[in-house]
């Protein structure tokens, strides 16, 4: 019956700070905004981030941060220079888990509404043949 993940919506207090963060840090391309018309619940944009679609609507942050987190996949090696886009809009960074080698890397950053972002080289495929091997390998 699931066809796939149709789309992800954020609340967030300002659509052109998301707006930056999307497109500046994530490489999202902005593919409509309602202005100051409202469709749904309040105002809103829509972006494409790495082929998926995630909506922005206008509302009150979370009331707290937490480890609960959308993570992008990111190439091996670009970890730097995505903790140069974060840190260039003063967002702030979050240590990293404690990781066993083979699992891949990440990059944890909040935004201005307490959402937690994941950057990650890893994938699933990955992750589970190293769970396989057990810890001491």
């Amino acid at each position: 019956m699931i066809e796939g993940l149709s789309h992800i919506t954020l609340i967030v207090r300002d659509l052109q700070r998301m707006s930056a963060i999307l497109s500046q840090v994530l490489d999202g391309r902005e593919i409509y905004s309602s202005g100051d018309d409202t469709f749904s619940v309040s105002r809103e944009k829509f972006f494409i981030v790495g082929g998926q679609w995630i909506a922005v609507m206008e509302g009150e942050s979370l009331p707290t941060r937490t480890y609960n987190h959308i993570a992008f996949k990111i190439p091996p090696g670009s970890l730097d220079e995505c903790r140069w886009r974060i840190e260039a809009l003063g967002l702030s960074v979050r240590e990293s888990r404690p990781r066993v080698e083979g699992e891949g890397h990440s990059l944890y950053f909040y935004d201005d509404d307490n959402h937690l972002f994941e950057l990650h080289t890893g994938t699933l495929e990955e992750r589970l043949e190293r769970y396989r091997r057990g810890t001491t390998a």
